[in-house]
């Protein structure tokens, strides 16, 4: 189990599209939607839509991770190192956790690193920072678990990219990342709760600004817990299908 977490770490440590993928472009949105959004704004509804956008984008771009780990899996399927590895004493839990710890560092230095822009540049407040810690722990294995669900059910590279679009992009829109859930037709409103992304962005929001309650942290924490284990649940279960689709 080792030599995988080292292996892939290496990997996408030298995988400079990741880099790009993982800070570059976020920092670009960022910078371009606060210029624009904030244009002839000063004051408090500036830090308003500041204080939006940062963590807004951060829990948006986090998603696309899933990309990353879907090609992952898929190389290991398609090149017999998954029908390897099954011939070995090496069980299923201690692959699927190799393969999936390297994305949990992964993810939490993206959302530090990015949380970090926010705030040296734009001076984001940050009022509860052990509780805005803890919240990106959760996020981050929130997402790294329907991640690892993902990567086990997707057949063809396309099909990852484009159902971790449909998941990233509907989810921001749907969860408030994009305009403001108050703004939506209740129907949407009932709809963009049910999503992972409504309940980081709201409990990252009030963390920065120090008006989380810890009961709406075990909440939010709770329920983000929740699609991160149904995702390892699943992705238990869809690693036999996986492995007999694997290349000898």
């Amino acid at each position: 189990m080792r030599s995988i977490l080292q292996m892939e770490l290496m990997k996408n440590a030298q995988d400079k599209g990741l880099y790009f993928w993982t800070f570059l472009l976020p920092i670009i949105f960022t910078v371009l939607f606060i210029s624009i959004f904030t244009a002839g704004t000063e004051g408090a509804d500036k830090e308003y839509v500041i204080i939006s956008i940062v963590p807004g984008y951060v829990v948006m771009f986090v998603f696309f991770i899933m990309i990353s780990m879907g090609f992952s899996f898929i190389e290991d399927r398609d090149k017999g190192m998954v029908a390897r590895l099954a011939s070995t004493p090496l069980s299923p839990y201690a692959y699927l956790f190799g393969k999936w710890s390297p994305y949990v560092v992964i993810v939490f230095t993206q959302i530090m690193v990015l949380l970090t822009f926010g705030k040296v540049v734009y001076n984001i407040p940050i009022e509860q920072p052990l509780l805005l810690g803890m919240l990106a722990l959760i996020l981050t294995i929130c997402i790294t678990g329907l991640g690892l669900a993902l990567s086990l059910l997707i057949r063809t590279s396309n099909m990852g990219v484009a159902v971790t679009q449909v998941i990233a992009l509907g989810g921001a829109l749907l969860g408030g990342l994009w305009m403001p859930l108050e703004a939506m037709p209740s129907f949407f409103q009932k709809v963009g709760k049910l999503t992972p992304q409504y309940w980081a962005h709201n409990a990252f929001q009030e963390t920065m600004v120090g008006t989380l309650a810890y009961n709406d942290f075990f909440i939010a924490s709770l329920i983000l817990l929740t699609f991160g284990a149904v995702g390892f649940i699943i992705a238990f279960f869809a690693y036999p299908s996986f492995l007999k689709r694997a290349k000898h």
